[in-house]
């Protein structure tokens, strides 16, 4: 019996933050996925090992959770002022989808290098020695994003001494901006409310700060779901019960950000909103075993990705968190001591991260002008992916 064979694809396989993912240039993808639809959905599904019932990704360049079943097309842009345009795709593990509907705030740390080591920047943008602003166009959420990247010998500088809680070797420090991170017209609480009352079945009713910045987010307090906010992965990935608890949270958040027309629709957006919970500074191992004392932070905060506890911080999420701290009255300003605040230290399963915002309200709304966070990237291989030339 006959067999297509492999064929073979142009890729780079990049940590971002602290995630890592398989990136692709437009124009290297077969033809049949250069237009979103079936055919690239497959295709991505394919090179990152999914679906897999047994939740491993054996078979691709998966690994296996969320942070690491991520795929990234970018492309010269043709917006005025952009120099790339940048499209995320979260891969699911164990179904059959492509989650379209947001970004990944870590990988974006890694698209201007790629950008610039791939010519989808001007050259003559690129200094000799310095730093170059790439400024991205995020095609998910159609949202500018500038990152800072490092040129040395008019390379992209990727070794350093910049360290970052859940990544554990430093590299070159690489700042990204988040422009104007609400979705839509400044709509940051697509309720009005910095605090609504969320009826969950099943749970009861919870405070929560439903936020649309850098992602779609569900904050509830640590202590109204029977956590302290020092948890670590293991706490909660393991107990089945608490993951359909926080599904359902997150099913009903989605419900009332009018993301969904009803609770059943949240199983095929696994990607948005996120679901994450608050506590006032408390000391605590990191997973590490690293102490991080309360003196060190402003608040805990944990965040669950596709269904399980991030081992760190998504940096969409750290966006949210950023927004809502600067924002007087919400769960997460509170938690952090409550006032005006430009920039907050949380603490995370892995570690801590700062991350700043400038917020103002304008005309009854709230308007957050950027978000800032330093993260770091690197490549780790490139070259080509192979693929079943018949699996798309």
């Amino acid at each position: 019996m006959a067999h297509v064979p492999q064929i073979r694809i142009p890729a780079t396989y990049m940590r971002g933050g602290t995630s890592k993912g398989v990136f692709f240039r437009l124009d290297d993808l077969p033809e049949a996925a250069r237009e979103p639809g079936e055919a690239r959905d497959r295709l991505l599904m394919r090179v990152i090992g999914s679906p897999d019932p047994y939740q491993k990704q054996i078979d691709g360049m998966g690994g296996a959770t969320s942070s690491t079943s991520k795929t990234v097309i970018l492309s010269k842009s043709e917006r005025p002022d952009h120099d790339v345009d940048y499209l995320f795709g979260q891969v699911a593990i164990d179904k059959a989808f492509v989650d379209w509907s947001g970004n990944c705030g870590n990988l974006s740390a890694a698209v201007g290098p790629f950008a610039v080591a791939n010519g989808l920047v001007d050259p003559a943008r690129i200094p000799e020695n310095g730093v170059v602003a790439v400024r991205i166009w995020q095609a998910n959420i159609g949202k500018t994003i500038v990152s800072r990247v490092p040129i040395t010998d008019g390379e992209v500088q990727e070794t350093g001494d910049f360290e970052l809680d859940g990544v554990t070797f430093p590299a070159a420090e690489v700042p990204v901006a988040f422009m104007d991170p609400a979705d839509g017209e400044g709509a940051i609480f697509p309720t009005g409310n910095r605090v609504d009352d969320l009826e969950v079945p099943g749970v009861g009713t919870l405070k929560a700060t439903l936020i649309n910045a850098g992602i779609p987010t569900v904050f509830v307090n640590a202590d109204e779901i029977g956590y302290t906010g020092t948890e670590l992965q293991e706490a909660i990935n393991g107990d089945v019960e608490a993951l359909a608890r926080f599904e359902t949270i997150r099913a009903h958040g989605a419900l009332k950000m009018g993301l969904i027309a009803d609770v059943a629709e949240a199983a095929s957006r696994q990607h948005t909103p996120k679901v994450a919970f608050v506590a006032p500074p408390a000391s605590y191992t990191a997973s590490s075993g690293k102490a991080v004392e309360a003196s060190e932070i402003d608040l805990l905060v944990r965040a669950l990705s596709m269904g399980k506890l991030h081992h760190a911080m998504m940096g969409t999420a750290a966006v949210a968190i950023a927004s809502a701290a600067a924002i007087e009255g919400t769960l997460v300003n509170l938690a952090a001591g409550g006032g005006k605040r430009n920039a907050v230290t949380f603490g995370h399963p892995s570690g801590t991260l700062r991350v700043g915002a400038e917020a103002s309200l304008v005309d009854g709304r709230w308007v957050i002008d950027e978000a800032v966070m330093s993260r770091s990237a690197r490549v780790l291989m490139e070259g080509f992916v192979r693929i079943p030339g018949d699996c798309f």
